[in-house]
């Protein structure tokens, strides 16, 4: 069975950092696009970054180029979202996904984790 498990949201003040992890397991996701999506309160869930299988391309959204960096480790099953700077409208729930393709449709959703910006 597919499992995707986010980790590292939480409480930051505006102007700091977290990293998010994403570990996936039931299979091996080497040749798999990994990314990013978030869904603020009231709001549809919109696309944050993702990475394709070789890690050679990597997309992000308008709202967070410069601030937030995606990366993989292929010994670990893993996709992270380091992200800086953040601000008070980068709060949201942040979902990890994984597809066949970098710009989607995605496959294989997390439960998501929380992240929470203090102005």
């Amino acid at each position: 069975q597919v499992q995707l498990v986010e980790s590292g949201g939480g409480l930051v003040q505006a102007g700091g950092s977290l990293r998010l992890s994403c570990a996936a397991s039931g299979r091996t996701f080497s040749s798999y696009a990994m990314g990013w999506f978030r869904q603020a309160p009231g709001k549809e869930r919109e696309f944050v970054s993702a990475i394709s299988w070789s890690g050679g391309d990597t997309l992000y959204a308008d709202s967070v180029k410069g601030r937030f960096t995606i990366s993989r480790e292929y010994a670990k099953n893993t996709v992270y979202l380091q992200m800086n700077s953040l601000k008070p409208e980068d709060m949201a729930v942040y979902y990890c996904a994984v597809g066949p393709v970098l710009t989607g449709p995605y496959t294989y959703w997390g439960q998501g984790t929380q992240v929470t910006v203090s102005s």
